[in-house]
């Protein structure tokens, strides 16, 4: 089997090195590298699993291996007392190599003081450097250097050449071949400068405090992307931000292959093994990517992926589309899979998660759009964002009218979670404010399986 980046260990329950437990019984952990491989170990666990219905939740981006127990164990715990008596639940936790900004808050994970303070002057800090060196085991020099640039802010436009080279080294985005190279995000192609002015701009959307000269301002007589008063040290949060999207960019890539090379055609084992057994998928940020690509592995006319229910999902809201609605030739990349699954594919959106509002357009913005970074064109929307798009007769729905009226049994729906998705601070928002019971009815009411 592949090697297994990101810092992730196998289990069965607890975190590596934290004695973390999930309290939901029975619960097994499916693990998988970076290339799609599982660890027969886990699935073996899974295999075992005495359940009527399985819950199989992927966690997404900012995970390391304890955040990602303590997250299911959250999550899991309504479920008992929701279901019913018919119903015998299995839980399953899908970890995969992703990695963990110490900067990036988690509601009710974390405590004050716990955190790194945001830096938006550039420094990482050293929870951050440690896992970015795990996340590019084989970069270490090329994160050195990256290192001591965001902590030193030269006020030099050839500090900020070499700094956007080696991002865009460390994304692998130099080794596209010319042929596709409009398909990789304009952050990694536009000037550098302008790049850094545009995300430094989005960080202050963010609600994010400035640091050094204000972010939002116009640029200055002296070239591109400066800001006022402050040369071009103020834009070395723009920077950061940078190598994080280089970061986001990576694990959006493994996120696809993980689901579809991994999750997809184990699950499709397990159900042919288990015929009566039921899955519910559910995935996180990027995890919904996970899950939602696994139904490429689903054999066509299968029916043992009972409903899927996308948390917060960072992939584009046009991935289920027959056609896109600027492109009549093109679907998007998932288009028709909901009918893969007997029952409904679920997009809970909020309007407070700052990283699919602001970054995530941002972030997939193609080389050669001529709307610049920071215009805005809904081509480049999230589906966490704002639901899925351009399916004809999908409904929208807000969460409480979902609770209280229930929701379609099959095709896509999408259903405003702001209400209870709401919480967090800067550069995310709300992104990771997703243990909540209500969300964990809207699961249970998608497979059908309440009292």
């Amino acid at each position: 089997m592949a090697n297994v980046g990101g810092g992730f260990g196998f289990g069965t329950g607890v975190g590596v090195g934290t004695g973390v437990g999930v309290g939901v019984r029975p619960y097994a952990e499916l693990t998988f590298d970076s290339e799609g491989d599982v660890d027969r170990v886990t699935q073996g666990a899974v295999s075992r699993m005495e359940a009527t219905d399985l819950l199989v939740f992927a966690h997404g981006w900012n995970s390391d291996r304890s955040t990602s127990t303590r997250l299911y164990d959250r999550f899991f715990a309504p479920f008992e007392g929701l279901v019913g008596s018919g119903v015998r639940l299995g839980y399953v936790g899908v970890v995969w190599p992703s990695m963990r900004f110490s900067d990036e808050p988690i509601p009710d994970f974390d405590t004050l003081g716990a955190l790194a303070e945001p830096d938006l002057g550039g420094a990482l800090d050293p929870l951050t450097r440690r896992a970015l060196g795990e996340f590019w085991p084989e970069r270490r020099a090329e994160l050195d250097r990256v290192a001591e640039l965001l902590a030193e802010r030269p006020d030099s436009a050839a500090a900020f050449i070499e700094f956007g080279a080696l991002v865009r080294e460390l994304a692998g985005v130099d080794a596209v071949p010319a042929l596709v190279a409009p398909s990789v995000p304009a952050i990694f192609t536009d000037d550098v400068l302008e790049v850094c002015r545009a995300l430094s701009v989005a960080l202050a959307r963010a609600g994010a405090p400035s640091a050094g000269a204000p972010p939002a301002a116009a640029a200055g007589p002296e070239g591109p992307g400066l800001t006022v008063g402050g040369g071009l040290r103020g834009l070395w949060g723009g920077a950061k931000e940078l190598l994080r999207q280089a970061a986001y960019y990576k694990m959006k890539k493994r996120a696809g292959v993980v689901g579809e090379r991994g999750l997809g055609p184990v699950l499709a084992q397990l159900a042919a093994a288990r015929p009566a057994l039921r899955f519910h998928l559910i995935g996180h940020s990027f995890g919904a990517r996970v899950v939602s690509f696994s139904l490429r592995a689903v054999p066509d006319r299968a029916r043992y992926v009972k409903s899927v229910t996308l948390l917060q999902g960072a992939f584009s809201h046009y991935a289920f589309a027959e056609r896109l609605p600027h492109d009549k030739g093109t679907g998007g990349a998932l288009r028709g899979l909901q009918r893969r699954v007997d029952g409904p594919v679920v997009a809970c959106h909020s309007p407070y998660d700052s990283a699919l509002k602001i970054f995530y357009p941002l972030a997939s913005r193609m080389a050669g759009d001529s709307a610049g970074l920071l215009g805005f064109d809904e081509r480049w929307g999230a589906i966490g964002h704002d639901g899925v798009q351009a399916v004809p007769g999908a409904p929208r729905l807000t969460l409480d009218t979902a609770l209280r009226e229930g929701i379609p049994t099959a095709g896509c729906v999408s259903v405003d979670a702001g209400s209870v998705v709401r919480r967090g601070g800067a550069p995310s928002g709300a992104h990771s404010d997703i243990c909540h019971e209500e969300l964990a009815r809207l699961v249970v009411d998608a497979g059908r399986m309440g009292r």
